[in-house]
């Protein structure tokens, strides 16, 4: 074995997060594979003053392997935006696949619809315009609702997961997945707290506790990964 001085360079945080790393994991293995109505949206979404919030294509594509992977029917999406995460989902789900998706706004959602329409894919959606927590305790309404989805794609306010995580983890299966983006928050969760921005503060403490809860419930597996702002899977086991 070689005579390793430091051996801390290997595992580096500030380096495995570097932008020229990022960018070479888009340019190496992202771009190249991804699909032409992502692309196109991916582009229109970026004209968009807020087109930094949607779902990052990195994250996206390790998505797509966990959907073809689990092969889902019938899904939930809870935050759309111009759509990115919701045609992706539509892309790798069957033909006679089912999105319930909810978002407070239509307009976003009506940006990446004409793509989604070209793709082949809008009949795989039903578009809810609501806050989130209402539908989900409408669904749980009805018993037979319970254990009926196999995977749930959660990016809306990051100080409401907690709540969305007590409702889906009833409407998901065991054995489905559940998977919250932006749980790392830019990096924030291991910031000083003097050092987080004010605006940044309650998605901050938001973001902290929600992965503590994660951590400790023991009805799902979970991986906290590094991936684009940070994606937790989880999958139910109880």
């Amino acid at each position: 074995m070689e005579n390793i001085k430091d051996p801390s360079i290997y595992r580096n945080p500030v380096i495995l997060q570097s932008e020229d790393l990022t960018n070479y994991i888009l340019e190496t293995a992202v771009y190249p594979r991804e699909a032409e109505p992502l692309k196109e949206l991916r582009k229109a979404t970026e004209n968009h003053p807020w087109g930094f919030i949607a779902a990052l294509p990195e994250a996206g594509q390790l998505i797509s392997i966990l959907l073809k992977l689990l092969n889902p029917k019938k899904t939930i999406e809870i935050g759309v935006f111009t759509g990115y995460s919701l045609l992706l989902t539509a892309l790798n789900i069957p033909d006679d696949g089912k999105i319930t998706a909810i978002d407070i706004d239509r307009k976003t959602y009506e940006i990446g619809l004409p793509v989604i329409k070209k793709a082949g894919v809008e009949h795989k959606i039903d578009f809810i315009e609501s806050p989130a927590l209402p539908i989900l305790d409408k669904l749980l309404e009805d018993p037979s609702n319970e254990g009926t989805f196999d995977f749930a794609f959660i990016d809306a306010d990051k100080e409401n997961y907690v709540n969305y995580h007590d409702r889906l983890i009833k409407l998901v299966k065991v054995g489905g997945l559940l998977i919250y983006d932006n749980t790392l928050w830019g990096g924030r969760v291991v910031w000083p707290e003097d050092k987080i921005p004010p605006h940044s503060k309650s998605g901050t403490t938001a973001a902290i506790e929600f992965n503590k809860k994660i951590r400790d419930d023991s009805r799902v597996e979970f991986s906290l990964t590094s991936i684009g702002d940070g994606l937790s899977i989880c999958r139910r086991v109880v």
